[in-house]
Parts: C-alpha cells; structure tokens; sequence
C-alpha cells in the first residue's frame, strides 16, 4: 500500500523495517515562504536527496515515510513541546527560526507565535508521526519486533554545530537505550568503509524519532543514520554526484540486507 496525503508519502512494505526521511522535503506553503528571508529560500539546511539514497529499499522489502515539507515548516525531529534534545549544545528548534549558520529565517516582525507553532503542529508534525507511528505497529504486529532507521544527512562543517570536519557516517542510538546491542553493532560492521569515518553516539546521538520510538523493552529498536554531505554530493551548490553517491548507496544495500536478517535475541 502506498499513500501520498498531505505531502506525506507512506509505502507500506512486508519487512520489519521502517526507514524514515523527515527532513529531505523541500516545500514551503506560500503564506510562510513570503515571510522569509530571500537569504534562506535556498532551504540551505535540507537534508539533500537522502530520499534517493534510500529509494531501493522500498523494492527490498522495507517500509518507508518521508515529507515533502521543508523542515523550516515544521522539525518533524524534535519533540512537539520544542524540549532541547542535547543540554548545553545549540540545535535547531521545533519552529526553527534561524539556520545552522545564524541567519534569521523570517523577515522582522513575520516570527511565528505560538498559535501559528500549534496550528503547525496540528498540520503538519501529528499527520506524520501518526503514519510513522502506524509503520512502526505493522512491522511490530507482523513479526513481533520492528526497525526503524532514521535517515538525515547535513553539511561537513558547521561551527555552531560542531567543531572541524564531520565523520562520514554518524550512528546515534541514543546512547544505547533506543536499539539493542547486537542491532548497533550490526549498523556500524555495515557502514566501517576504508576510507569512510564513522562514530558511535556523538554528536549526534539520535533525535526525537530515534528516542521515541526507540523502546527495545517494547521490542522497537531505532537508530539514527546522520550522513555529511560530502559523502555523496557536492555541497556548494547542493547536487548529486552520482560517483560519489553510488559507492555509499552500495554500502546502504548491505547495511539493508543485514537489518533485513536482524532478529531480537528472543526470536533467534
């Protein structure tokens, strides 16, 4: 079954895997976008084609749900009461005001108020987690446990984000509370690449998807995928090399395979 409504495409698949793409969307409904800044109409904080890196998951067998949204519309990763994800670290909010580089998004005086966040909200942020949330309970149903991987990519460098140059390939399973053991473990043997660099639970340690979601107790164990950029595209301007990409797209089908085989110690 697939499903586009609202901007939301829902392709519903026959494995345990759920892939989420929540900020590759690059859509602004016109009465925000003529509130913006001609400085950010770029949408320079788009996780760029992270969609079409996964695309041949969907014929593998896995679920899939992504947004056409801008995450300037609404940050479909961060919990709806806007509670900071990381303490003591920038990030961007539930209603993001300014880009990763500081620039005001909305033109003065166009902020959005906190009707205009909840109406958001309620267009917006619940219609997806409510079909995120339906993917999650057919994976659980069907075969006693679900996977859910969540898929972002970001720029190399960003100063008010982290220092130097990102790794490659950034896994964040919340510390280890959101997946099991074994299921981390298996994401990082995928993804260890000559040439690729990858860290565990450090900057990134996941967003709101990855802990929500993420309740192995409950038999749900969800990791983050943070991708740089410059791992499968060109940066400034964004666009896709296809060189680039097709190597990681290589090691994502082995990485998909592998979670395909996955199973919970209490159904090996």
């Amino acid at each position: 079954m697939n499903e586009q409504l609202s901007e939301i495409e829902v392709h519903q698949g026959r494995s345990p895997l759920v892939v989420s793409v929540p900020h590759a969307g690059t859509l602004v409904p016109a009465s925000i976008h003529e509130r913006m800044n001609p400085e950010v109409h770029d949408l320079p904080d788009t996780d760029w084609y992270v969609d079409r890196l996964f695309d041949f998951a969907l014929a593998s067998g896995a679920s899939m749900i992504k947004t056409c949204w801008s995450r300037y519309v609404i940050d479909l990763n961060r919990p709806s009461d806007n509670a900071p994800l990381y303490a003591n670290q920038s990030g961007s909010s539930l209603v993001p005001l300014e880009t990763f580089t500081g620039e005001k998004i909305y033109r003065e005086g166009e902020v959005p108020d906190s009707r205009e966040v909840d109406e958001r909200i309620e267009l917006y942020w619940r219609p997806y987690h409510a079909r995120l949330s339906a993917l999650v309970d057919n994976a659980l149903e069907r075969h006693g446990f679900a996977i859910l991987l969540d898929g972002h990519s970001i720029r190399s460098e960003l100063p008010d984000l982290f220092d130097g140059e990102l790794p490659n390939l950034n896994i964040g399973s919340a510390s280890g509370s959101s997946a099991a053991a074994s299921l981390v473990e298996l994401v990082c043997s995928h993804l260890q690449h000559p040439g690729m660099t990858l860290v565990r639970d450090k900057r990134f340690k996941g967003g709101f998807i990855t802990r929500q979601y993420g309740q192995p107790g409950e038999n749900v164990h969800a990791v983050q995928l943070e991708i740089a950029q410059r791992t499968y595209m060109q940066e400034f301007p964004p666009v896709w090399d296809e060189n680039m990409a097709s190597g990681l797209v290589g090691m994502l089908k082995g990485l998909v395979s592998g979670l395909h085989q996955w199973r919970p110690e209490n159904q090996q």
